[in-house]
């Protein structure tokens, strides 16, 4: 790595222990065209990892002596209620927000709502 690849690294890791710890003007500006424009290969690598996508349509929190009458045709109660916004996670992180659809017989999610950066760090 140039060192002034490891100098950019240095400040981003700053800013970013500044917004952890509090400190700062919460944003933290990014020269990705800079940071890119020696190797555009590095950019096809990031864009080709794989992510887990979750949709979290609710949840319940059971005692064991409950899970263990659990029988088919049992019915599970959510916290989410009918009509309210589903949680869209990508490897764990609320990244959207949205609502269950079916579509051609198949479920589906219609992203209603995008988290901003600043809440996604917030969140880490």
């Amino acid at each position: 790595m140039e060192d002034s690849q490891k100098q950019k690294a240095k400040s981003r890791q700053k800013k970013s222990e500044q917004i952890n710890q509090g400190e700062g003007d919460g944003q933290v500006k990014f020269d990705i065209a800079a940071d890119l424009s020696g190797d555009a290969k590095n950019i096809d690598f990031i864009l080709n990892l794989p992510l887990e996508l979750t949709v979290e349509y609710g949840r319940a929190r059971k005692k064991i002596d409950d899970l263990l009458k659990f029988e088919r045709g049992t019915v599970v109660e959510l916290s989410q209620l009918k009509g309210e916004p589903v949680d869209i996670l990508a490897n764990d992180k609320l990244i959207a927000k949205g609502e269950v659809i079916v579509e051609d017989d198949k479920y589906g999610i219609k992203i209603t709502e995008i988290i901003s950066r600043l809440e996604r760090i917030k969140g880490l």
